[in-house]
């Protein structure tokens, strides 16, 4: 079995930014180069000036990003969690009137 106390370990990839500032969209998207896959409880930091689009346009940039993995504890402790903060997510709202 791991160690669920062992010191989270960091991974340096390349990856594709692309950003859409748009009437339509607006989105941030990265994609990891070489399949590297993103598990519960780690963390992507991208490297850089923040990106700034103009609205109506979109910009694809290539960055260094860094991949702090969880250590076994926190991926437990985030797959046991994660289903109670989904809610935090949610915007509800509340008026007099009557629905028609």
């Amino acid at each position: 079995m791991l160690n669920p106390f062992a010191s989270a370990t960091r991974e340096d990839v390349m990856c594709t930014v692309r950003v859409v500032n748009t009437f339509e969209n607006l989105a941030a998207h990265v994609e990891l180069d070489d399949g590297v896959t993103v598990e519960p409880g780690d963390e992507v930091l991208v490297h850089g000036k923040p990106i700034i689009v103009p609205f109506g346009e979109s910009a694809i940039e290539r960055r260094k990003a860094t991949i702090t993995r969880a250590t076994w504890l926190e991926r437990k402790w985030t797959k046991m969690t994660g289903d109670l903060e989904f809610m935090e997510l949610l915007e509800f709202s509340f008026s007099g009137e009557e629905l028609s």
